[in-house]
């Protein structure tokens, strides 16, 4: 309570305007769930509002819900919108729909800023400098700029900069969703399948990537140099003389977005689907650094049928484990292979308890839908997502970010390639993966770490077994457990050991007195009294005995 009470003073007056958007949105449920009523500031005036919204989904609600509330919880649906192995596809659909779209801020708020983290004015930077934003989200906008090159040609380049003032306020934002995330544990203890606390946990950590520009211009680097012998893949260079983690200055791709190159006669749509996949399976499976947000306006059509990548705000990593699982996985997904795909999933599940029975129905019904029909990856992964879902699985973020960026990609590709097999245009790179995975080099290096880990382990079993028997023989040998809900164990035990307290008391008063109160001669109406009040006691001791273990069963 003190650290309710500690969160409310400090961020009081955004805790109100939270409250106040969801009463608004028709939400008042999850207000009252979580004891948020007493900061609500709701005025009759907008009851007709909130009529009108009531109208829509809840899904639809809780959208329009996240947008008013800004950046912060837009990126919490965002990440909730990678997660339909927790989330109905409803539900996932609907808060994909997110944007980040705002007003621009004028230039006379920007200019200030652009140039106190440049140092200098604007015109002594750029060139040109258009002072109208070609994008503007809620974090950042973005301008269009030319710098002038030491042998006097323009460079043209973006310029993303951060929204002055903006950092104080998603930092009050990721200490409340943190704050609500533990009430929804303590509260509703069903819902800790979803983990809440780790969500809230990821969204502040998402925040803290991209309210530093530097990370994004490492990761659009990494990607660059992956690709640098690839003419036909375009990552924007980054300028960082002028770069600041507020400030983003990079090479402008001049293309269109790539779902709309469908319709262009300067573009072959096949031609940039394979490059466009080619790409990206490169970076998921080669380097394990991909762009986990590749929707057409991340993705650029180039002159030359060359496939750009911008925007390296969102990246996932997976580690050559995670690497391994997704060839397995991928390999169960083509091959209709049932035993791997309930292997990888019990992977996943960590110690979670789940059902082996219930995942292998799942796991089979979901092969038999599949059928013997072409293999679309998207449909596929949407799919396995349901399952893990149906399955009660909580996959690991890592893997839930990944195939949230295939099905988006998939959908891209198909807008420039209605027929494309992205299975087909993988194969190749998933065999020499393969390969390089079961290389004789790859395996001795595996196996000396694994006999090298397990030396170590044979060298501390003397050390452990004489400290184990040392302790057995002073008697001193203690476990640490954790019991989740040891609260509810201790109040259950409390209340068994006061009635056995008291059982045990009156059962010794009776032993004591019993036969000196039955050999009295103390009569009513010529009926013996004690020894009748000791059997219509003995009779209500049995009946309410009865009634409690009939009572307990039906709460079991």
């Amino acid at each position: 309570m003190l650290h309710t009470a500690v969160v409310a003073v400090r961020d009081r007056a955004r805790l109100q305007e939270i409250v106040g958007t969801l009463l608004r949105f028709g939400l008042a449920d999850v207000v009252h769930s979580l004891g948020l009523s007493r900061w609500s500031t709701w005025r009759s005036t907008e009851a007709e509002a909130q009529a009108t919204h009531t109208a829509l989904s809840r899904a639809e609600r809780v959208r329009l819900a996240i947008e008013a509330l800004g950046p912060s919880f837009v990126k919490l649906g965002q990440i909730l919108a990678t997660r339909s192995d927790l989330l109905p596809r409803e539900w996932t659909r609907t808060l994909e729909t997110l944007h980040t779209q705002a007003t621009p801020q004028p230039w006379s708020v920007m200019q200030p800023h652009i140039e106190a983290q440049l140092g200098r004015p604007v015109h002594e930077a750029f060139a040109q400098f258009d002072p109208e934003p070609i994008a503007a989200a809620s974090i950042a906008q973005v301008y269009r700029a030319q710098l002038r090159r030491p042998d006097g040609s323009l460079r043209e380049v973006a310029v993303k900069v951060q929204r002055p003032d903006i950092r104080a306020g998603l930092e009050a934002d990721a200490r409340l969703l943190r704050h609500v995330a533990a009430l929804v544990e303590e509260r509703f203890p069903q819902l800790e399948r979803y983990r809440p606390s780790d969500v809230a946990r990821q969204v502040g950590d998402a925040l803290r990537e991209e309210l530093d520009f530097s990370i994004e211009g490492r990761s659009n680097e990494l990607v660059a140099q992956a690709f640098a012998g690839d003419p036909d893949i375009a990552i924007p260079g980054i300028i960082w003389a002028l770069s600041t983690p507020e400030l983003l200055v990079q090479d402008w791709l001049d293309g269109i977005p790539a779902n709309r190159a469908a319709g262009d006669a300067r573009f072959d749509g096949r031609l940039l689907a394979q490059r466009g996949a080619h790409a990206f399976l490169h970076m998921v499976l080669r380097d394990g650094l991909f762009h986990a947000d590749p929707h057409p306006g991340n993705l650029f059509a180039l002159p030359g049928n060359r496939v750009g990548f911008i925007d390296f705000g969102l990246v996932g990593h997976l580690s050559p484990h995670r690497r391994d699982q997704f060839l397995v996985l991928l390999r169960a997904l083509v091959e209709g292979d049932a035993d791997s795909l309930v292997m990888v999933l019990l992977e996943w599940t960590g110690d979670s308890r789940v059902s082996i029975g219930l995942m292998e129905s799942a796991v089979e019904r979901y092969i038999a839908r599949r059928g013997s029909g072409p293999l679309r990856l998207g449909d596929s992964i949407s799919e396995f997502m349901d399952l893990a879902r149906e399955s009660q699985i909580a996959m690991p973020p890592d893997m839930a970010l990944l195939f949230k960026a295939l099905v988006t990609a998939d959908r891209v590709l198909l807008q420039l390639d209605p027929d494309f097999d992205v299975i087909r245009t993988a194969a190749p790179l998933v065999r020499e993966q393969m390969r390089a995975r079961y290389t004789p080099r790859r395996l001795l290096r595996e196996q000396r770490a694994a006999s090298r880990q397990m030396y170590e382990m044979a060298a501390d079993v003397p050390k452990t077994l004489r400290l184990l028997m040392y302790r057995l023989k002073q008697g001193r040998l203690g476990v640490d457990m954790e019991v989740r809900h040891l609260h509810r164990l201790s109040t259950a035990l409390e209340r068994a050991a006061t009635r056995l307290s008291l059982a045990v008391v009156a059962g010794a008063f009776i032993l004591g007195i019993g036969p000196t109160l039955l050999a009295s001669q103390v009569h009513l109406f010529g009926i013996p009294v004690f020894p009748v009040l000791g059997g219509l006691g003995a009779v209500i001791s049995l009946a309410v005995l009865g009634l409690t273990m009939r009572r307990q069963r039906a709460l079991d």
